[in-house]
């Protein structure tokens, strides 16, 4: 299965957080799911620590390629799939990975509910 992750999966994972479900951790290190770590998380990242809104460790790009997972891009197509979203979010990070989950054929890994409302599969 191919897995887009959301930030608070990627921080809850990388810091064993309680928060993350069993079965979202459980899915995120299986060998066999395609895991994306994609630019948008980094992107948010990097703006809300840089801003004192968010720790996260330095090493969680390396914790989470070394459990297995890929970088995935942001591409024109991305960007451009988020025209036609439905306005169920209006957080621009949300709707740039719902976007990509779409055009990559991925569930996404959240428990933001209102990502369920968009037409992709969300894993929690």
């Amino acid at each position: 299965m191919k897995l887009l992750l959301d930030t608070h999966a990627v921080i809850w994972f990388t810091e064993d957080a309680p928060q993350l479900s069993t079965s979202a951790a459980a899915a995120i290190e299986d060998p066999g799911n395609d895991i994306l770590l994609s630019a948008v998380v980094a992107w948010e990242i990097a703006i809300k620590r840089g801003l004192g809104k968010l720790l996260v460790a330095n090493n969680y790009v390396d914790v989470m390629l070394a459990a297995g997972s890929r970088e995935l891009p942001v591409v024109i197509a991305h960007a451009q799939q988020v025209e036609s979203l439905p306005p169920h979010h209006s957080d621009p990070f949300d709707r740039l990975l719902v976007a990509q989950a779409m055009a990559e054929s991925a569930a996404i890994v959240t428990n933001d509910q209102r990502i369920g409302r968009y037409d992709v599969s969300v894993l929690w």
